[in-house]
């Protein structure tokens, strides 16, 4: 009686192992595919913040100020100076 007890103990803890064992390898795929996706959006984050800071270029603006409004740059003789 003691041993088949002491054996279904014993196969319960095999089956535990291995359930522990699976389940650890499937968290570290997971674990690696997130870390996967973590990079690559840190990649797009890279690239969108190059693209940004070429967006905002004062040459940009002004081009596109030129060209969409149709604004242009004043002659100073054109100034005119608001005193308080």
């Amino acid at each position: 009686m003691l041993i088949g007890v002491l054996t279904l103990l014993v196969l319960a803890s095999a089956l535990g192992v291995v359930y522990a064992k699976q389940r650890s390898r499937t968290l570290f795929v997971q674990l690696n595919e997130l870390q996967q996706r973590r990079d690559a959006m840190n990649v797009e984050w890279g690239q969108l913040q190059l693209e940004l800071s070429t967006w905002a270029t004062h040459s940009r603006i002004e081009h596109t100020a030129r060209q969409r409004l149709h604004m242009v740059s004043v002659d100073f003789d054109q100034v005119v100076i608001v005193q308080p």
